[in-house]
């Protein structure tokens, strides 16, 4: 059964728009996927889908994925455009459980990717998918980082949120597990007196750790990995974006750990 909702005002449509915030997405445990692709990717991961939220004609176009759902709601495209961001929204959503990002993991093996204030969602997103294209078992997002699912964050990451684990939590914590676990942390900073991240052969697992954009890592985590990073660059450019940069290391560095 579809429900037509016409008005903005309508008190399920404000606790929709709620979900754009992280208050909100706290208090509801739930999140906001937008578009064709992140829905066919949530179903696929079956995680704890509830409302198919769409315009007329986008879910008449897909009529097996609405029959999939119990609670569809047909929308105007002024909802629509109150509950997204998106400057032209793609007209179909579903709200989705927030996952428990504070879980303790209890395999710390292979390749983890630690944020450490990385505070640009799209930074942040594109990172997630990276780490999911390299293999990587899991991101954990330090404070101060950007929340893992903003809407913007969740655009960025394109479903790969459903592809590894995901946590928030404090990096000394998860260093200390890391290193407990017998695997190195590696930081990386902006400085030919640490090590050649190309010489590094790590074995069974390690965690790779980005820093704020334009900060780069804490000077108190610095101190605590087992050893910091850089890449050697040929040009004359000062640095690299920290999300090509962790492009680079992620794949290098699983391909060092798998070969």
């Amino acid at each position: 059964m579809v429900e037509k909702l016409t008005s903005v005002k309508n008190a399920r449509v404000k606790e929709w728009k709620k979900l754009q915030t992280r208050k909100g997405r706290k208090q509801q445990g739930r999140y906001l996927l937008e578009g064709w692709h992140l829905v066919n990717e949530a179903l696929q991961a079956d995680r704890g889908l509830h409302e198919l939220i769409g315009t007329k004609e986008e879910l008449a176009a897909h009529p097996d994925i609405v029959a999939r759902f119990k609670e569809v709601y047909s929308v105007t495209p002024a909802i629509m455009a109150a509950v997204t961001e998106t400057v032209t929204p793609q007209g179909i959503m579903v709200v989705a459980d927030l996952p428990d990002l504070h879980q303790v993991a209890t395999d710390l093996s292979g390749a983890w990717l630690f944020l450490d204030r990385v505070q640009d969602p799209g930074n942040v997103g594109t990172m997630v998918r990276t780490a999911d294209a390299a293999g990587f078992a899991g991101v954990v997002a330090g404070d101060g980082s950007a929340d893992l699912f903003s809407p913007k964050v969740v655009r960025s990451m394109q479903g790969s949120q459903f592809h590894l684990a995901l946590y928030e939590g404090d990096l000394k914590k998860w260093f200390e597990d890391v290193k407990q676990a017998g695997y190195p942390v590696y930081g990386t900073q902006l400085n030919p007196a640490a090590k050649d991240f190309r010489i590094v052969t790590p074995q069974g697992g390690f965690a790779l750790v980005m820093g704020n954009e334009g900060r780069g890592m804490s000077e108190e985590l610095l101190k605590q990995t087992t050893a910091n990073l850089y890449i050697p660059m040929r040009g004359q450019a000062e640095s690299l974006n920290v999300a090509v940069s962790a492009g680079i290391l992620m794949f290098e560095l699983a391909d060092a750990l798998n070969g």
